[in-house]
């Protein structure tokens, strides 16, 4: 039985790169690892935070938790900084605390990236929020008791939700093992 083949590259960009490996086509991140961060955050005001932005590749607005590409910014940056970072950047708020609850691959068959979901505690508001330069950011704090309602009435309205949003959910509420999380 013959090995895997060898992946070809058939594009190559800032972030990511085309590969073909025994007849499957698929990205890959180019950046450190592959990895990219999703942080669950609930503010001291008992809300949780969202955002909002347009993407491109959707050609539509979603609603997402705060995220970002670990170790883009600065090479060798852990996933708990990283989280952090793009934390305040998005949302204008900063933590105390990050915690990588899991890692695992965001769309297997399509894509060799992983996410880390990560708990963020002790926040406070730093800033205004609304990401860098190239991003147009809208942030939401929606009361933790209504958010999974928010979050279907934005779906109605048209909105993409990402799907990994019920799982961050979730994990406010619970520890990975299924128990009820202390609040």
């Amino acid at each position: 039985m013959a090995g895997p083949s060898e992946p070809r590259i058939v594009y190559e960009g800032r972030y990511q790169r085309m590969v073909v490996r025994d007849g499957w086509e698929y990205s890959e991140r180019t950046h450190a690892g592959g990895l990219a961060a999703i942080i669950v955050a609930v503010t001291p005001e008992d809300r949780v935070l969202f955002v909002e932005q347009f993407r491109v590749p959707l050609q539509a607005r979603t609603i997402e938790m705060p995220a970002g590409l670990v170790g883009d910014v600065h090479a060798g940056e852990s996933i708990e900084a990283s989280a952090i970072r793009e934390l305040e950047e998005e949302t204008g708020w900063t933590a105390d605390h990050a915690e990588v609850l899991l890692v695992g691959p965001t769309s297997s068959g399509a894509s060799s990236e992983r996410i880390a979901f990560v708990r963020a505690t002790g926040l406070r508001r730093v800033g205004a929020g609304g990401g860098d330069a190239s991003e147009d950011i809208t942030v939401h704090e929606i009361p933790r008791t209504r958010a999974a309602a928010w979050l279907v009435e934005k779906m109605r309205q048209g909105y993409e939700l990402d799907a990994k949003l019920w799982a961050g959910l979730w994990m406010i509420e619970h520890e990975l093992d299924g128990t009820p999380r202390e609040r």
